[in-house]
């Protein structure tokens, strides 16, 4: 069984709601499995922000969910066009990885929500993948032959799977936005389950 890590960091719901979609797309793909995992809020000086265990949702992302994975979707809100601080945060610990070239050759992909429609989508996107490329993951987009990518109006970029929350976080998941998240999933387990052999 090939794992899939869908690791992601959400305030208002919206980026938790598109991992359980991409979460959906691994499920769809015989031989793969899905994780999902979060990360907990980055804490100021010596506060703990978070306790030791979500209260509710997927548990907490550990660096051996990293390690044995077979592929990682990462999701994230935006924050000026890049990755939250949580995520960034966990990523910024898996410096033994990269010395071990721990997750060269797994394949990756990302996926965002923003407030505003013009709010960094694709910024964040391609933020999130340099710590990727540094590992040196395999990248996994979203191409063009999905046709959900022609036909949204909302999220959606080639870069991977993106929503438009609204400033109140009270735009639902759109069903082109939906549907490119389920088929990121899917394309994702499916190129692991290749590599793999």
């Amino acid at each position: 069984m090939a794992e899939i890590l869908v690791l992601y960091y959400s305030v208002g719901g919206s980026v938790r709601r598109m991992a359980e979609l991409v979460a959906e797309g691994v499920e769809r793909v015989p031989g793969a499995a899905a994780s999902l995992r979060t990360a907990p809020k980055v804490a100021p000086v010596t506060q703990e922000a978070q306790p030791g265990i979500p209260p509710e949702g997927a548990p907490y992302c550990e660096l051996k969910d990293l390690e044995r994975c077979a592929g990682l979707a990462l999701g994230s809100p935006t924050r000026f066009g890049n990755m939250a601080a949580p995520l960034k945060h966990f990523l910024d610990g898996t410096g033994a990885f990269w010395l071990k070239g721990t997750l060269a050759g797994k394949p990756a992909c990302v996926f965002t929500s923003t407030a505003s429609m013009h709010g960094g989508q694709e910024a964040t996107l391609l933020s999130m993948m340099l710590p990727l490329l540094h590992h040196g993951m395999l990248i996994v987009g979203t191409p063009y032959t999905e046709a959900a990518l022609n036909a949204t109006r909302t999220g959606g970029t080639p870069y991977g799977p993106s929503h438009f929350a609204g400033t109140a976080d009270d735009q639902p998941v759109t069903d082109a936005e939906r549907s490119l998240c389920v088929a990121q999933g899917r394309r994702l387990a499916e190129i692991a389950l290749k590599l793999r052999g």
